[in-house]
């Protein structure tokens, strides 16, 4: 929960060496990881639904316009699903899903599915990486998480770049 909520350090750094000292339970840690994780995105989300009743017409007057924020909004509203897919599956802070969506009154159903198989993915497919791999899950890991992550992050920002209206 604190990973999802205030650390914004990959939770994978304790996940990995954990599933590795007990590969018995590497299938309960990721469980465990993904339960701890849609609680905080859940209560994030409230948190941004709350913020945004309290502070949305400062906010929105401080970074921009009433316009381009009901264009965000109409955005996220098409996209937000795989928005909220693709954070939860690169290493980038799911603060930022949990706050948009929230603060965009997102339906909560909808983002806690996405939330779930995004981060679902990343955790599971951990436990699956360690349970074929084992000690070379690390090696790879550590080797390749940071470029596939930022690969992955530039394909999501080409994706949503060309497929801007107009």
């Amino acid at each position: 929960m604190a990973e999802t909520l205030l650390v914004p350090i990959p939770i994978e750094v304790i996940l990995i060496p954990w599933m590795l000292c007990h590969p018995e339970r590497k299938w309960t840690v990721a469980g465990v990881a993904l339960a701890g994780n849609l609680t905080a995105a859940t209560l994030g989300y409230y948190f941004g639904v709350f913020a945004m009743d309290q502070w949305g017409d400062t906010l929105i007057s401080f970074f921009g316009s009433q316009e381009s924020y009901e264009q965000f909004q109409q955005r996220f509203s098409e996209d937000g699903f795989v928005a909220i897919l693709s954070i939860g599956i690169i290493p980038v802070p799911f603060q930022i899903a949990m706050l948009a969506a929230g603060a965009n009154g997102y339906p909560i159903a909808l983002f806690l599915l996405a939330a779930m198989i995004g981060r679902g993915v990343r955790y599971f497919g951990l436990a699956l990486l360690v349970a074929i791999a084992g000690e070379a899950a690390t090696r790879f890991w550590d080797q390749y998480s940071k470029p596939l992550g930022a690969l992955l992050l530039v394909l999501a920002g080409a994706w949503l770049w060309f497929d801007l209206p107009g």
